[in-house]
């Protein structure tokens, strides 16, 4: 079966790679059940390249076969947790690993359906998504202009909406880390994206923020990252107060320890000054002190990623995200053209 009606079907998604493999990407939703652990697999690779096929089998099923009882459980188990619905199965390439773990269901009866090409044409899948034409439109504005709140406001209101920070488990800055789960692999973050813009196709318009390429460690994949540089973009602004109020409310409940070291690591942009001045704050515990010598930095980096930008500035004053969201679609700068499918995956930022 091809990957969209693989992704299309019900029924639990069963992904029989080793653990190393799982972790490094896999569709989002997918349960990791191992056919062999790391050292397995690299056993029964390094026996495949050396001494060919048979050997490699008969090692692998001397590895798997004391947990053929434990696997068959499990699979009557999630199958059972699905009534009537097919165990969907997959591993790298759709070969021995799926197919073996398809057996071991067939022997129980329970009906499978396998991913034609593996996990390998899913990635294909994922990077082909990118390459087409998607109604991008991006949110921008300064530090601390609540721009995360606001696009989740939108979401909640039916507006399609991709939350890039949310999916790569970071704010976007130096300080984007603190407080965040630990962020994907780029290559999970790319099968994190497009699921969330498969959820959302036939919409009118998808909106994103502004961002630079790199969200921490992810990296926006190339192709999205092409149609956001030619996209509108629609600039929110508000009261430096107000923006220091929001950073306050994200930043001053970190360990002013990690909050330190991230303002060190970009003292040579800050400049000696501001760094100084930055950590003498953070020390004190005047967060909102410290967060007004970012913001003159921060403020720059914006001001040059988005120069290309044709941004129509919009003032939301002092309103909280809700608010901000209901002036927006009152105003018609934003669309609530239904996607054809609910998004997948997701997550809040805090910027």
């Amino acid at each position: 079966m091809d990957v969209e009606l693989f992704l299309a079907r019900q029924g639990p998604l069963l992904d029989v790679r080793s653990p190393a493999e799982f972790a490094q990407g896999h569709i989002p939703g997918a349960i990791n059940l191992p056919l062999f652990d790391d050292a397995g697999r690299a056993e029964v690779g390094t026996a495949y390249k050396l001494e060919g096929r048979q050997t490699a089998v008969l090692r692998g099923l001397a590895l798997v076969g004391p947990r053929l009882e434990a696997m068959a459980a499990e699979l009557a188990e999630r199958a059972a947790a699905s009534p009537g619905q097919p165990l969907r199965l997959l591993c790298w390439r759709g070969g021995m690993r799926s197919a073996s773990l398809a057996w071991l269901a067939g022997q129980l009866d329970l009906p499978v359906l396998l991913l034609e090409g593996g996990y390998k044409a899913y990635r294909r899948w994922v990077l082909a998504l990118f390459e087409r034409p998607w109604p991008l439109r991006l949110l921008g504005g300064r530090t601390g202009t609540g721009k995360t709140d606001l696009l989740l406001a939108l979401a909640a209101r039916g507006v399609a909406v991709v939350d890039l920070e949310g999916l790569a488990h970071h704010r976007g800055s130096s300080f984007g880390a603190l407080g965040m789960p630990p962020q994907p692999s780029s290559e999970h973050y790319e099968n994190r994206l497009a699921m969330a813009l498969r959820g959302l196709a036939g919409a009118e318009q998808i909106w994103l923020e502004a961002e630079s390429v790199q969200v921490g460690r992810c990296r926006i994949p190339a192709g999205l990252w092409r149609q956001m540089q030619a996209a509108p973009a629609l600039a929110v602004q508000r009261p430096l107060e107000q923006r220091l109020a929001q950073l306050v409310r994200i930043y001053g409940v970190q360990d002013p320890e990690q909050l330190a070291e991230a303002t060190r690591r970009i003292a040579r942009r800050l400049g000696p000054q501001r760094t100084a001045l930055a950590l003498e704050a953070i020390a004190a515990r005047d967060w909102t002190a410290a967060c007004r010598q970012m913001l003159d930095y921060y403020d720059r980096c914006y001001d040059h990623d988005l120069s290309a930008h044709t941004r129509a500035p919009v003032e939301l004053g002092e309103r909280g995200a809700e608010a901000a969201a209901a002036l927006l679609l009152e105003r018609g700068l934003v669309s609530t053209a239904a996607a054809l499918s609910p998004p997948a995956g997701g997550g809040a930022g805090g910027r």
